[in-house]
């Protein structure tokens, strides 16, 4: 009965998503979100990470009740798949609400602590697209949040809401600081004969 429940919900989320997008689009031009939207939800880049979230969840037997195998697998992917559409469809709606800012841009100081605070903090908060001002990242955090609760129901009961928004935004945090401390590209204009 569960499993006929979760398909269900992830059917809903996908098919409203989708369905929302397409009439949007009839009526006014496209919000600047929607192209963003689509690419970390459902490109290549996404699709990968879901895959390797559960690729690393079915090593680690996480969670037990979904068993091992292609079985065991193909429920790990529907979940992540799922709570990432979640997340991001929260996301995006409550930034695009609310003017948010959901680039991150890297800091121009020097010296680790500074970096590494701006990339932390940058998890929470943001800048507004209207007028640039700092303002707490609602989108984000409500996107995190409400993946993590709503996931709980196709999720085994082991697995806590609160406790997985908590995991969604440190791995935020982590990207953050991966984003920060990243070698920067070096254009090479290539000299002509």
């Amino acid at each position: 009965m569960r499993t006929k429940g979760t398909l269900i919900v992830f059917a809903c989320v996908i098919l409203g998503s989708l369905a929302s997008g397409a009439d949007t689009v009839r009526r006014r031009a496209a919000h600047p979100y929607r192209r963003q939207y689509k690419q970390e939800t459902f490109g290549k880049r996404a699709l990968a990470g879901v895959g390797a979230r559960a690729g690393v969840n079915q090593l680690r037997k996480s969670p037990k009740q979904w068993g091992g195998g292609p079985a065991g697998f193909g429920k790990r992917m529907a979940s992540g798949m799922g709570t990432h559409v979640v997340k991001n469809s929260i996301q995006y709606g409550v930034a695009a609400a609310r003017h948010e800012d959901l680039h991150y841009y890297r800091s121009n100081r020097k010296g680790v602590g500074p970096r590494l605070r701006h990339a932390l903090v940058s998890t929470v908060v943001t800048r507004k697209t209207t007028n640039g001002k700092k303002t707490v990242a609602a989108g984000r955090i409500s996107g995190a949040m409400g993946s993590g609760v709503i996931s709980t129901a196709w999720a085994p009961a082991a697995a806590g809401g609160v406790a997985t928004g908590g995991i969604s935004l440190g791995a935020t945090a982590g990207a953050n600081v991966a984003r920060e401390f990243w070698p920067r590209k070096k254009h090479v204009r290539r000299a002509r004969r």
